[in-house]
């Protein structure tokens, strides 16, 4: 049974491999009949094609050969009427033999296809005596013998001199020439006689008959009234060979096939007229066209055929071949596909595998560097919160310097790691814009304040303007909208050593488009000086930002910004804002411009060294500005300066309520200069605008002059100018100022009072780029303010020189931080539980509360918090760290909203106890990781905001006033 087992299995492979080359012979015999076939329609498509070709090539020769045959008789007709006008109408005859000969030798260019032309005259035999006697010769016959009598003759007298020798040859002594003459006569139309072979060049020819009538021969004359009025002959010989071979010679192709022309009068006895006598062995496609030369006598022909045998086309067997290989190989590519099948699967397999392991390494790197953040950022909110508690006690100077110190250095370390770590958010997609309300100008007021000892230190020109047209409010993202800002300034104030830093906002559709530099300028390099007129008087590396420019946008009345009350309406309309910041630093090199806004680049490391930079903030710019819809660019020339020029969207906010808004992001200015007059001393127009545009801002109105001796005469009206009544505030510029020449100036101001010129000496300011000793000064001036401007600033200056009431908001000490006085205010007697497991943190978040007035106590469990936070408590608010032991600040957030909702529910049907009036506490959270927390993750387990370490006062207080008013509005709810 084994055997014949075995056996079996041997006949059933057998018979498998004969089903196999069974199926392989068929499929070749099918592939091979695929390709006759195939073959055979491509040849016969080819053929077709072919036989249309020769159709249309014989077709237009045998026309383009009928249209020079009728112009040469068309030529012919004409000079039969020449005779037939000046020979018979003209008495005596204006033709002989000489001018003859002579206009048809000058004329022969346009019959080049007539041998010669004769004329022969009709003479009757009544006429042949005189005839005779007259020319001076006998009539005679082709044989050169003297013709006999008959009833008329038609003997040349006018010969071309090409034809001379058949001069006095009667042309109807020959049978076939008595025919065609009596044929043209009848008929009016040219007669061609049969092909013969002309003298000279042997060729094939017809000769073409043509009657010459008297004139005023009706059109539409009988046989015997043309008999009547034939006066004589006009005879050309045509060479047909030549002129079918002029006209294959003018046509492509002509070498791929022959043409035969026929004469075929008689059908049974065709004669060749032009063509070889004999055809190949093949058979040859071939089409005949009939040809008309206008003898109504006669039938001609043109027949084509091709040189030789029609080529099979390579298509024919290419194509076929290639279907037969692609047949041929589809059975391969099937089986090698079913074996690629199971290999290409095990790769996807594979690469599933990888594409886990990389999202797996892309969350530990973010996992990575959240948990690195965090136990940075926890240690130095310690290290900064104990340095800012450290500043608050008494201190020498020596100790004070030191904390400083070590505080900048902190928050240096700390914006380094921000940087790094918004890196990360941008390019893991989890960077989220915020759309808040804001004041533009005083953004960039704080902006420029961060930098305003170092521009003094340098004794460099920083300034901002914002253009009138643009909103007052806007909805953005303020942080990073300032981030982008104080970056590039950051910038420009590291990299310029003098000359000005000039921050410009203006709507993007009115603004100046920026060009960037010509060929010219970057050929010129630092010789190019293109506008001096600047904010310090330095060139600038963008020529756009030129005084021409610049006072256009400054042609629009301001726009008040204190008119309204204040009535909270929000506008979705957008606005696109240009923002440049323009410097006169050590510029850009050439070769380094293409890399600026690469990550971690820097320009060489030589500037690395001497400045220091990680090369990360432009880079995050950019980004930044491309995700607030906008675009950045620049323009730098080494040397002199550059112009970084950004464009970002917002959302118009008019006309808000600022008690509605965030008090860090809203600035309110007083009304108390509402007015005054100013007049400012300055000799550079962008400066002086700056400067007007702070106090346009405050309501003061100011008029401006380059000089002290013009503003003078402004004052006192002299040579026709003069100012406002009632003038204040004398400002002046410290480089408009001399204190050699300029020393009397408070004394000329009391003089024109004396005089009545004026009704007050005003008050005179010095407006200086570095720090000067006030002292020295108090003779020529009431006050000193150093600049960079800031219309906070500016205002309580004013009031403190025009004796005002104080500026509330400013006075003290929060003419340095604004948001202290109000942290104050709102933490007065406030009791806030603070939850951190770390007790480091615990303490400086407890200091910094109760610095503010605010009673604190402290837990470093979140279970142990919501034990004191069970209804009813009496807390304010909640400062919960999220990464805890345990129980974290997101679970613990959720268990107290979870109290809170069981214990309104149970109120439902008891009487509310008057502790428990408040349903909704304010849970802020306290987190170094400011990766994955978000504003979002923290909403969605129920806090209200959150706190990044280590936190500074105008970062506790947004998130306190926010949650404070949002938790008064739900409560009065």
């Amino acid at each position: 049974m084994g055997a014949v087992g075995r056996e079996g299995v041997v006949k059933r492979k057998k018979r498998w491999w004969l089903n196999r080359t069974a199926m392989v012979v068929m499929w070749v015999l099918i592939s091979g009949l695929i390709w006759v076939g195939l073959h055979l329609y491509i040849r016969g498509e080819s053929m077709q094609k072919a036989e249309e070709s020769l159709v249309s090539m014989c077709d237009e020769r045998a026309r383009m050969l009928q249209d020079q045959f009728a112009v040469s008789v068309n030529h012919f007709q004409a000079l039969a009427i020449l005779i037939s006008t000046f020979h018979y109408e003209k008495h005596p005859s204006a033709i002989d033999q000489d001018t003859f000969a002579y206009y048809t030798a000058k004329t022969a260019l346009e019959r080049p296809l007539l041998n010669g032309v004769a004329y022969a005259q009709r003479v009757l035999r009544s006429e042949r005596e005189a005839f005779e006697r007259q020319q001076g010769w006998t009539i005679k016959t082709f044989e050169g013998v003297t013709s006999p009598e008959k009833d008329e003759y038609a003997p040349v007298i006018y010969s071309q001199e090409t034809v001379s020798y058949i001069e006095a040859l009667d042309m109807m002594s020959g049978e076939e020439d008595h025919e065609n003459i009596l044929k043209a006569r009848a008929t009016g139309k040219a007669v061609l006689t049969n092909p013969f072979r002309l003298l000279g060049s042997n060729h094939l020819g017809v000769v073409l008959t043509f009657p010459v009538y008297r004139c005023g021969l009706p059109k539409d004359a009988t046989l015997e009234q043309r008999i009547e009025a034939t006066v004589g002959y006009l005879g050309g010989a045509f060479d047909v060979e030549s002129l079918v071979e002029n006209l294959l010679r003018q046509l492509a192709g002509n070498q791929d096939i022959v043409v035969n022309v026929y004469d075929v009068t008689n059908a049974s006895e065709p004669l060749i007229m032009y063509g070889p006598q004999s055809t190949n062995n093949y058979q040859s496609p071939s089409h005949v066209s009939l040809l008309d030369f206008g003898d109504p006598f006669r039938k001609h022909e043109m027949k084509c055929r091709y040189r030789q045998k029609v080529p099979i086309p390579l298509s024919a067997i290419t194509t076929p071949s290639g279907v037969f290989v692609i047949c041929m190989l589809a059975g391969y590519i099937l089986f090698a596909a079913w074996s690629r099948y199971d290999s290409v699967k095990e790769d996807c397999r594979k690469m599933e595998e990888l594409k886990v392991q990389a999202e797996a390494a892309d969350v530990a790197k973010s996992q990575f560097l959240a948990t690195v953040s965090h136990e940075i950022r926890t240690p130095m909110n310690g290290v900064l919160g104990m340095l800012d508690l450290l500043m608050d006690t008494d201190l020498n100077l020596a100790q004070k310097d030191c904390a400083q110190t070590a505080r900048v250095c902190g928050k240096a370390l700390v914006s380094l790691i921000n940087e790094v770590l918004d890196r990360e958010k941008i390019e893991s997609g989890k960077l989220e814009l915020e759309a808040v309300p804001f004041d533009l100008r005083f953004l960039l007021d704080d902006v420029v304040s961060l930098f305003s000892s170092k521009s003094r230190e340098n004794c460099i020109e920083l300034a901002a303007f914002v253009s009138d047209d643009v909103p007052q409010i806007v909805i953005g993202d303020p942080g990073r909208f300032r981030q982008i800002i104080t970056n590039l300034v950051g910038n420009s104030v590291k990299f310029t050593k003098r000359g000005h830093i000039f921050v410009q906002v203006h709507l993007a559709d009115n603004s100046y488009q920026h060009t960037g530099l010509s060929e010219e300028e970057k050929m010129l390099g630092d010789t190019y000086n293109y506008t001096p007129n600047t904010l310090s008087g330095f060139e600038a590396a963008d020529r756009t930002n030129s005084w021409e420019n610049f006072k256009l946008l400054l042609n629009k009345p301001y726009s008040d910004l204190h008119a309204s009350e204040h009535a909270c309406k929000w506008n979705s309309e957008k606005t696109s804002l240009m923002v440049s910041v323009e410097d006169t630093g050590i510029g850009i090199p050439l070769h380094a411009q293409d890399r600026v806004f690469a990550p971690f680049m820097q320009v060489d490391s030589s500037t690395s060294r001497m400045y220091g930079g990680t090369g990360i903030g432009l880079s995050i710019s950019k980004c930044l500005v491309e995700f607030m819809g906008g675009q950045i660019s620049f323009v730098s020339r080494p040397h002199v300066g550059s112009t970084f020029i950004f464009t970002a969207t917002f959302r118009q906010g008019q006309n808000c309520n600022f008690g509605d808004v965030n008090r860090a992001l809203i600035e309110s200015l007083p009304d108390d200069f509402r007015g005054i007059n100013a007049f400012l001393v300055d000799g550079r127009p962008v400066r002086s605008a700056v400067t007007v545009y702070h106090l346009k801002r405050l309501g003061i109105h100011a008029d401006v002059a380059s000089n002290i001796r013009m503003a003078l005469h402004a004052i006192s009206g002299q040579n026709g100018i003069r100012t406002r009544k009632r003038l204040q505030v004398l400002l002046l510029e410290r480089d408009s100022w001399n204190p050699v020449t300029d020393a009397t100036l408070f004394d000329q101001l009391k003089e024109l009072k004396q005089k009545g010129l004026i009704s007050e000496v005003p008050k005179t300011i010095l407006l200086a780029t570095s720090e000067l000793n006030q002292t020295k000064f108090d003779m020529y001036f009431n006050m000193v303010i150093s600049k960079p401007l800031r219309a906070s600033t500016l205002a309580a200056c004013l009031q403190n020189v025009l004796g005002l009431e104080d500026y509330r908001s400013l006075s003290g000490r929060e003419m340095e931080n604004g948001s202290g006085s109000a942290l104050c205010r709102l933490l007065e007697g406030k009791r806030i539980l603070i939850v951190d497991d770390n007790k480091v943190n615990l303490r400086v978040a407890a200091g910094i509360l109760r610095k503010y007035g605010a009673k604190v106590e402290c837990v470093e469990r979140g279970r142990d918090a919501l034990t004191l936070l069970r209804p009813p408590h009496d807390f304010d608010a909640c400062f919960m760290d999220i990464q805890m032991p345990e129980m974290d600040g997101f679970e613990a957030t959720r268990q107290i909203r979870l109290m809170e909702s069981n214990a309104k529910k149970k109120l439902n049907s008891t009487p509310e106890p008057s502790n428990w009036s408040r349903w909704h506490l304010p849970v802020l959270a306290m987190t170094a990781d400011v990766i994955q927390a978000t504003s979002e993750e923290c909403i969605k387990w129920g806090m209200d905001g959150y706190i990044s370490k280590p936190f500074d006062e105008e970062q506790l207080y947004q998130a306190i006033s926010q949650s404070f008013v949002s938790n008064l509005n739900t409560s009065s709810g």
